[in-house]
């Protein structure tokens, strides 16, 4: 019945844990969800306010453009000029996303033919895998380890795989392991790609989630980049806006009118009216950035020293809502994330749902209060693990 392309695909990791926290919330437990990386806050008041004007203005109400709103492109390139540094052409280096999981999802049918090798890393966000598959190209892992600070090891590609690579997806700040990437890793992929006449399509949409005085390096402020890259930013957890669906890409012109050929076809861009609301969260005061990075950090650390008193010990990540910690040595990641499920009302996401590479690990999302983290960390100390 479904085509061969649906059935190669496992089940999405979210969606069945989504499933399995259903079941115990039928049963009548109080479960604390910190598995999927949605904010809890709300949406900052001033970017509402935005929403409900322009949503209220008609004309707003037709289709938008395909490639987004110049408005909206420009406040983007303003907006990466002041954070990243990099200077962006709005009319021919910008793109607006109905979200960067579209985003991702959409790049390797502009980029890949079937049989073409896109470099993906492992563990990872499931999409780089899954949009390359959709598009009939072949993904080649890049083992995420963590005695290389869970960065791609490129001298590891053999060659014969080199040769048929025409895209690689990087992701720093990183999900799911919250590590980060100095400039000089970054260097070392621009020259990479140069080499093998490959695309880089840097997916950061956790760049404005960072801590402890971290500022998270744009792949495209280094030399040559602007040549081989596009980079993907997220309004959705820097703002809490993950149910509006609104990010962009920017990067090399040629690149970013390829993957707008793609977009034209399939969407019909994004709502004017939540660009809108965009405008108004990259242009106006980033406080509420700070603000939230502050309540985060709290949490981080809560949790930090909850596993700590376990004996789990985990270096304080710099960057991301999220911290990947190791599991007990007599659980594999799915069995311990069903433990914390099933006897303690919690949900974690086990590590290898994010690839083979993430096993013996498990991601727990920084998406609850303080006191709710209290009360989990609580619950795990009556474990017998």
């Amino acid at each position: 019945m479904y085509a061969d392309r649906i059935n190669a695909l496992p089940p999405y990791l979210f969606a069945t844990i989504d499933e399995a926290k259903a079941n115990m919330v039928a049963k009548g437990v109080d479960v604390i969800d910190l598995g999927v990386g949605d904010p809890d806050m709300p949406t900052p008041s001033h970017i509402v306010d935005s929403m409900c004007e322009a949503v209220r203005d008609p004309a707003t109400h037709r289709y938008p453009s395909y490639t987004g709103l110049m408005e909206f492109r420009t406040a983007a390139a303003d907006w990466c000029k002041e954070t990243k540094g990099i200077d962006i052409d709005p009319a021919t280096e910008a793109l607006t996303l109905i979200g960067s999981k579209e985003g991702v999802a959409h790049i390797p049918l502009a980029f890949v033919n079937p049989g073409d090798v896109a470099l993906v890393p492992d563990p990872a966000y499931p999409v780089y895998k899954i949009g390359t598959q959709f598009a009939g190209g072949i993904p080649h892992i890049m083992p995420l380890l963590e005695e290389n600070d869970f960065l791609p090891d490129l001298d590891a590609i053999p060659s014969d795989v080199l040769a048929k690579t025409k895209l690689m997806f990087i992701n720093y700040p990183n999900n799911p392991t919250s590590a980060t990437a100095t400039t000089r890793f970054f260097k070392e992929v621009v020259d990479f790609a140069h080499e093998n006449k490959i695309v880089v399509v840097h997916d950061n949409a956790y760049s404005e989630m960072v801590y402890d005085g971290y500022k998270a390096p744009s792949f495209l402020a280094i030399d040559g980049a602007m040549d081989v890259g596009i980079e993907l930013y997220s309004l959705s957890k820097t703002y809490n806006m993950t149910g509006w669906r609104i990010a962009f890409a920017v990067g090399n012109a040629d690149l970013i009118k390829g993957f707008g050929k793609v977009k034209s076809n399939i969407d019909s861009g994004a709502f004017d009216a939540v660009q809108r609301a965009g405008i108004t969260a990259l242009s106006s005061s980033q406080q509420c950035v700070a603000d939230m990075n502050r309540i985060y950090q709290e949490r981080r650390d809560t949790l930090l020293k909850g596993l700590d008193a376990l004996g789990i010990n985990i270096k304080p990540p710099k960057a991301t809502f999220y911290i990947w910690a190791p599991v007990p040595e007599k659980y594999n990641s799915i069995d311990f994330s069903r433990l914390l499920l099933e006897d303690a009302g919690i949900v974690a996401t086990p590590g290898v749902g994010f690839g083979n590479y993430g096993e013996g690990y498990i991601r727990f999302a920084l998406t609850q209060s303080v006191d709710r983290i209290e009360e989990a960390v609580g619950r795990m100390e009556q474990l017998d693990v």
